[in-house]
């Protein structure tokens, strides 16, 4: 079983966060994730980008599903003064 702790290790170090956020039961997973690597990006291609971080931990079954909402700084920011 997964810890978030380590999901958490995982996306930060394949991609550099100004905010990563990871919370979930072993199984289960919702991550907030804010990267300048974002900027330019659609949705698809964001979480695209996570998963490929991810892959081989979704294809040994050690990570079963991840939520995640990606955000740029630029979002995020707006999103905290709202």
């Amino acid at each position: 079983m997964m810890h978030p702790e380590r999901v958490h290790q995982l996306i930060a170090g394949g991609l550099p966060c100004e905010h990563l956020q990871v919370s979930g039961d072993g199984h289960h997973f919702e991550a907030l994730i804010v990267s300048e690597r974002f900027v330019g990006r659609n949705r698809v291609q964001r979480q695209q980008l996570v998963n490929q971080i991810l892959q081989q931990h979704f294809d040994s079954g050690e990570l079963h599903a991840l939520s995640m909402k990606t955000q740029t700084p630029e979002e995020w920011g707006k999103r905290a003064r709202g």
